[in-house]
C-alpha cells in the first residue's frame, strides 16, 4: 500500500494540552514525514470537563475526513474514543487504545472524584464491543488504569490486549517521549 491508500490517522489525546515531547506528538510527526495524513483532535476549553463535548470534538474532526481512519488514543482519549464508538457511522480501520484511564475506580489524589466524573457523563465506562478492530495496551504500573481493570476493559471491548510492561502512564514523566511500539501497532491496521 502506498501512502495515498493508507487510512488517515486521528490522534485522540487525553485531557492535557498539547505536549511536544509526548509519544502521540512524536508519532504524528513520524507518520507525516512518511507522507501519512494525520489529524490531531484539538483541545477544547469550553465545557472541557464534559464527556459529550469531548466526544463532539472528536466527531468534528473525523467528519471532515473522507478516507477510512485509524484512531490512536491515549488515557482519557481512549474513553473519548469508546464513548464515540457508540455513534460511529463511518469506516474505522482500527483503534490503538494506549493506557486507558479507568474512571470506574477512584483515581489518585489530584484527579477528579467519582461524583464529578459521573456528573460530567464519563461513567459508567462503556463495556460494549467496539464496532471496529482495536488494540488495548496496558501498563503494569499505571496509576490511573490498573492492569487487570484495563485487561477487563479490553475484553469487554473485544480488543486485542497487549501487556506494555512497566511503563507508568506512557507519559513524558514516565520516560515516553518516543514510543516505538506505537508505530508498529498502528501499522497492523
Amino acid at each position: 500500500m502506498n501512502s495515498a491508500t493508507l487510512p488517515a490517522v486521528v490522534i485522540v489525546p487525553g485531557l492535557r494540552d498539547h505536549m511536544p515531547d509526548h509519544w502521540q506528538t512524536l508519532l504524528a510527526e513520524r507518520l507525516r514525514e512518511q507522507g501519512r495524513a494525520v489529524y490531531i483532535v484539538p483541545q477544547i476549553y469550553q465545557d472541557q470537563r464534559l464527556r459529550s463535548a469531548r466526544v463532539a470534538n472528536l466527531e468534528r474532526v473525523v467528519s471532515g475526513i473522507d478516507s477510512p481512519i485509524v484512531l490512536v488514543a491515549h488515557s482519557v482519549g481512549c474513553l473519548i474514543t469508546v464513548h464515540w464508538a457508540g455513534q460511529v457511522t463511518r469506516k474505522v480501520q482500527g483503534a490503538l487504545l494506549a493506557a486507558p484511564a479507568d474512571f470506574d475506580t477512584p483515581l489518585p489524589a489530584g484527579y477528579s472524584d467519582p461524583q464529578t466524573l459521573a456528573n460530567n457523563g464519563w461513567t459508567p465506562v462503556p463495556r460494549e464491543p467496539l464496532p471496529f478492530p482495536s488494540i488495548v495496551v496496558a501498563s503494569r504500573n499505571d496509576p490511573i488504569g490498573g492492569f487487570e481493570r484495563v485487561r477487563g476493559l479490553a475484553q469487554a471491548w473485544g480488543s486485542r490486549f497487549v501487556d506494555g510492561g512497566e511503563v507508568g502512564h506512557l507519559s513524558p514523566a514516565d520516560g515516553f517521549g518516543a514510543w516505538a511500539q506505537a508505530e508498529e501497532l498502528v501499522r497492523e491496521f
